[in-house]
């Protein structure tokens, strides 16, 4: 998401960094150029307009110009501005209430609701609550199935509904459902049409005053643009909705959408669905999302994601094999399972400050496949090798290529890597781990 922004942006500021001195003649043609920057990423006009006299205002002002570093001056404004754009601040799911509450999701039909039912269920889960799936949208018979079976693969309770019920008696009748299962949650996954009419706004109006939720999430996709933008502010206006949640970020390379909701609508985004799997709902952040955006990382959610995915009794395990400098291929085969839950290796690398705008990063071709080719050369070699690579020979390793499906070569390769690694542990021991993750990555 955000990539030619982001591309665009880093070109302007680059520029102005070279100038060394900063007076209104350049930072007029930098503006000029983080305007077509914005519209072309279609967020909307309006927006741009008041954005580009904000940031004008101040880098006009003794902020920039009497600055030492003008350039570096220049940028943090840009980034100050575009946090307060987004909203300045996360905002939470509102959960006030005498239990359970619910959480009210809306839009229209194929923009992700009932997939993102799912993954805030699990995102509820993990923070503690007890969810309760509410299939409220008998006009879709899919729908209810679809919400049913997510739930059985999550073993999160759902409410039996079915095609001739009312959804809003649905949604009265799943809340005492809800407090028998012992859930503190429900959340209400309602209706969608193609596009915005009366019959559909009355009955979440309808579903609204009955199910008293203590949250309304406009669930929009992001790929729309300026749409998703009009589609919030028409439900805004009749639901009066806590926020948004925008799925398909990770499809969206402009993210306009993401930009000009809170300004035009007052309400936050409070969550992006950044990929197809259940876990892939993130809170958004506008302080991250910007440095995202301006190439500066975001090391706050690259730790948020390791510490979701690191069991600490395996790694109080692995901190003793490291020092003992037993870190064998099974720990090396567990480590890189961990890292791959986490997501793919070019968006890790991408929260690093700096790395999204270093020149070989651009270049660099990351194969997912690879791993998984790892992961099927170790789990080809018997338990005794998985301890002790050392006793690999010629024909071991040529039965391991035959058991993984793999060539001779990539099994030598996997264990050149693993030895050069060995060494860099025995020379650390405990010292510079930030280098033994670059060794650990098979590229």
């Amino acid at each position: 998401m955000f990539d030619n922004l982001s591309e665009k942006l880093n070109t302007v500021f680059k520029n102005l960094k070279g100038q060394g001195k900063l007076n209104e003649k350049n930072i007029e043609s930098g503006l000029k150029e983080v305007r077509m920057a914005l519209l072309e990423a279609d967020v909307h006009y309006k927006v741009v307009k008041t954005f580009i006299e904000d940031i004008k205002g101040r880098a006009l002002g003794t902020e920039v110009l009497s600055s030492l570093t003008p350039g570096q001056q220049f940028i943090k404004i840009v980034n100050e501005e575009l946090t307060a754009l987004m909203g300045s601040e996360h905002e939470s799911l509102s959960l006030s209430g005498s239990k359970p509450v619910s959480i009210m999701l809306v839009g229209l039909q194929g923009s992700g609701k009932t997939t993102t039912a799912g993954k805030l269920s699990v995102f509820l889960r993990n923070s503690g609550r007890k969810p309760y799936l509410v299939p409220a949208d008998v006009y879709r018979p899919a729908a209810i199935d679809q919400l049913t079976k997510l739930g059985e693969q999550l073993s999160i309770p759902v409410f039996p509904s079915t095609t001739d019920m009312n959804p809003v008696d649905i949604c009265h009748h799943a809340k005492d459902a809800a407090r028998l299962a012992g859930c503190d949650t429900l959340i209400l996954d309602t209706a969608g049409r193609l596009h915005i009419d009366e019959k559909l706004m009355d009955e979440l109006g309808r579903i609204k005053e009955t199910a008293t939720p203590s949250d309304i999430l406009l669930v929009a996709d992001a790929m729309t643009g300026q749409d998703a933008v009009n589609i919030a502010k028409s439900f805004d206006d009749r639901l009066d909705i806590g926020g948004i949640i925008l799925t398909k970020m990770d499809g969206d390379a402009r993210g306009g959408a993401a930009l000009s909701i809170k300004a035009v609508t007052g309400k936050p985004v409070k969550f992006v669905g950044v990929g197809e799997k259940l876990k892939d709902l993130e809170p958004f952040h506008p302080d991250r999302m910007s440095s995202r955006i301006l190439g500066m990382g975001d090391v706050l959610t690259l730790i948020e994601k390791a510490q979701d995915m690191v069991d600490e009794k395996k790694a109080i395990e692995l901190e003793k094999k490291l020092k003992k400098n037993q870190f064998s291929l099974e720990d090396f085969k567990d480590q890189m399972v961990q890292i791959r839950k986490m997501g793919s290796i070019k968006d890790l690398l991408k929260m690093i400050p700096g790395v999204a705008n270093n020149k070989h990063f651009k270049k660099l071709d990351v194969d997912e496949r690879e791993f998984v080719r790892i992961e099927a050369i170790i789990n080809s070699m018997t338990p005794e090798e998985r301890e002790r690579h050392t006793i690999i020979n010629g024909s071991r390793r040529k039965r391991i290529a035959n058991g993984s499906g793999t060539q001779v070569q990539d099994v030598n390769k996997l264990l050149k890597n693993y030895a050069q690694m060995i060494k860099m542990i025995k020379k650390l021991n405990t010292g510079g781990m930030r280098s033994l993750g670059r060794g650990m990555l098979p590229f």
